[in-house]
């Protein structure tokens, strides 16, 4: 009888520290879950390019497609050689595509397709860490026998991008935390610390698509004025700050 009397005993105390515990946690998690503010920060930072990638190609057709891969190979090896001369190093090189493809008379039917010639490209993508440098590069490449100069991206060093970003990250967090104050000021409350933070940021590179080289164009004498503008860098910042 009276193991039996301890073993209700007993029961019944790990039964009220469970319904203590649970209470507990309920309390704690309704104070985490309601005594916060929430803000979001944004912040900026802009910059000068110090990297450009052109994208340039040879294209070139003939009606024997031996002969149209040769003359393109010999006319790719040309502008490499000119760019190497000038003083872009073969590392700041590297080809993107290269297709050879049917190019078809206009008037033939769909059943009988007669082939008029075939049409070769070779892309070739040239990084310049000298951003002044573009429309020279661009010169040589055009005057060596390059035809087209698919796109012109002006971008941000890895070391550069990083300066701008920490700029732009502390205005983010600035503007988060001055939101967050003027807030527990209204609602008469005191900030004691933040629970959580998320972060992001980015950037996008200035892209011009498209240069086509035209026989005005190669022939011209004159240097290719390229203006490369600003780069914005931008963050995002969003805290979650303790109050009581």
């Amino acid at each position: 009888m009276m193991r039996r009397q301890n073993f209700f005993l007993i029961v019944i105390v790990l039964v009220a520290m469970v319904a203590i515990g649970c209470a507990a946690a309920a309390t704690g998690d309704s104070t985490n879950a309601t005594n916060v503010i929430q803000v979001s920060g944004s912040g900026s930072a802009t910059g000068t390019p110090d990297r450009v990638q052109l994208t340039f190609a040879v294209e070139n057709e003939n009606i024997d497609v031996k002969t149209a891969q040769s003359d393109n190979a010999i006319q790719m090896n040309k502008v490499i050689d000119a760019l190497v001369a000038g003083g872009i190093s073969r590392d700041q090189m590297k080809t993107t595509g290269y297709s050879i493809y049917p190019v078809y008379q206009d008037s033939t039917g769909l059943l009988n397709p007669k082939i008029k010639s075939y049409h070769v490209m070779n892309s070739l993508q040239v990084t310049i860490r000298d951003v002044n440098q573009t429309g020279n590069v661009i010169d040589i490449s055009v005057a060596a026998g390059i035809n087209n100069v698919n796109s012109i991206q002006f971008m941000l060093s890895d070391e550069q991008a990083q300066v701008l970003r920490t700029q732009a990250l502390k205005k983010a967090v600035t503007a988060a935390r001055t939101d967050a104050d003027t807030v527990a000021s209204a609602l008469g409350v005191t900030i004691t610390g933040v629970q959580s933070a998320d972060i992001s940021q980015g950037y996008t590179p200035i892209v011009y698509d498209n240069y086509v080289v035209g026989a005005s164009t190669a022939k011209s004498a004159a240097p290719t004025p390229i203006q490369p503008g600003d780069l914005t860098v931008t963050a995002q910042v969003s805290f979650t700050y303790l109050i009581r």
